[in-house]
């Protein structure tokens, strides 16, 4: 195991802490919660092991089921300061799946070998969950307490649609969160290495608005040796062709701009993103993002819409031209740009095609120049210190989508300081997830800090 991180005044987690962190991520990996979709995930023993460290600390937990094994945890910690605002920590317990003859360890064995935690949800997220686990129960057996209520929610079916997890607690158990009006969970404060000497911790302050679409062509089913003018199969591919050749235009959402321009600043860039005319603007962006090098990657994926393409399904044999075909697209909507989203699709689909919305969740954008952003911050440079903590936009989602509909303001703030090479960004739904066994401690010292202020 690697060495502990020495204590000292300004992190007062003890030793059992830095323990329990490792143990819990790697007994939460063993414990297969892979969610294959369309209801074919049982969280019920990942939630139960979590209710169960709680109930040993003296919180009470909430096992809330949506259907029988969906199961979620949700408990609260009474903070010192009754008129402060709650806050909402959550982390999902379900996994995506993982073909154990691709990976170099099974990926549920939870092992920990040479310093590292291996396994499926090490990185997503399991050990968010673990890190939480620890820094409660650390607060637990020292009788220390935040200032603030904290609301822990520990949540299934976020690999999905969610409507097992915090779909449900939100529609059915709204008044467990009455009072939180931020969150922290997934996808932010892991160390990224732009340089030699130049270590930024990106932390979430939105996330692009999740658009699964079904596309549907109709057409004249016939034998496939006669001439047909009216073949759903080449409606739909022309359509779908259309569609991921697309070039889809810069939209600069405050979340986007603030991240390039602290990017930018850091390293020594002038920034100009200043233009009214988008075609202009789009120059100056892509023209920055050239300069960046590989620090781009954090913002790349986020300065436009997206739409691409993933599934096909038409016919039953070769001979038969079938009468419909389907195919499915993952769009991603920016903050302000749906409307422009839907316009196009309208647009590249034609009138042969049509579509609809198969899953749709809201964008999010959280503020960058708020107490909390700033207390995020702090906590991470203080633990490291010469780093730089910037805000970035997610191109996918979280449960954060959800709990927004209760107006909670929502962070991806789950650190891990990892050493240079370590691909955080890959691991996710990848091959070899796994996560070391310091970037835990420096987790579990960091939420401390921020949690209990």
């Amino acid at each position: 195991m690697a060495e502990r991180p020495a204590s000292d005044d300004t992190s007062p987690v003890d030793e059992q802490a830095f323990d329990e962190v490792v143990r819990f991520t790697s007994d939460l990996i063993r414990i297969d919660t892979t969610n294959r979709g369309g209801g074919d995930c049982v969280e019920r023993p990942a939630a139960e092991y979590v209710a169960e460290q709680l109930a040993d600390a003296g919180i009470e937990p909430r096992v809330l089921e949506s259907a029988p094994g969906r199961a979620n945890v949700v408990a609260r910690i009474e903070g010192t300061d009754p008129t402060a605002d709650a806050l909402l920590v959550h982390g999902h317990l379900d996994v995506v799946p993982a073909e154990p003859d691709d990976w170099s360890v099974h990926p549920f064995s939870g092992e920990v070998v040479d310093g590292v935690v291996w396994g499926r949800g090490a990185i997503d997220m399991k050990n968010m969950d673990a890190m939480v686990l620890a820094t409660v129960r650390a607060w637990a057996r020292s009788g220390r307490r935040p200032r603030r209520d904290i609301v822990l929610a520990f949540t299934a079916d976020e690999e999905d649609s969610a409507a097992a997890g915090s779909d449900f607690l939100v529609r059915r158990h709204a008044d467990l969160f009455a009072d939180c009006v931020e969150g922290i969970s997934e996808s932010g404060a892991f160390t990224f290495h732009a340089g030699p000497d130049l270590r930024l911790y990106p932390v979430a302050a939105g996330e692009r608005g999740t658009a699964w679409l079904k596309l549907t062509a109709q057409g004249k089913a016939g034998h496939g040796s006669k001439v047909n003018r009216d073949n759903a199969v080449s409606a739909l591919a022309a359509a779908v062709a259309r569609i991921g050749e697309h070039q889809w235009p810069v939209r600069l959402v405050p979340t986007v701009r603030a991240a390039l321009t602290a990017l930018a600043e850091l390293h020594g860039i002038d920034c100009r993103l200043d233009s009214d005319a988008p075609q202009e603007l789009g120059r100056e962006v892509d023209n920055l993002l050239g300069k960046l090098g590989g620090t781009a990657a954090l913002v790349e994926h986020t300065v436009r819409n997206s739409a691409n393409p993933t599934m096909l399904s038409a016919g039953y044999k070769v001979n038969v031209i079938p009468g419909s075909a389907t195919a499915f697209v993952d769009g991603r909507m920016l903050p302000g740009a749906e409307q422009e989203f839907i316009d196009t699709l309208d647009r590249l689909t034609g009138p042969r095609v049509s579509w609809e919305f198969h899953h749709r969740e809201t964008p999010l954008q959280a503020p960058v120049d708020s107490p909390t952003f700033d207390a995020m911050r702090e906590a991470l440079e203080h633990f490291d210190p010469g780093a730089h903590a910037v805000p970035y936009c997610m191109s996918g989602g979280t449960d954060a989508k959800q709990f927004s509909r209760l107006g909670i303001t929502g962070y991806g703030f789950s650190p891990l300081k990892l050493p240079p090479g370590f691909d955080y960004q890959a691991l996710f739904h990848g091959v070899d997830e796994r996560v070391p066994v310091e970037a835990l401690h420096f987790g579990v010292r960091v939420l401390d800090r921020f949690m209990s202020g």
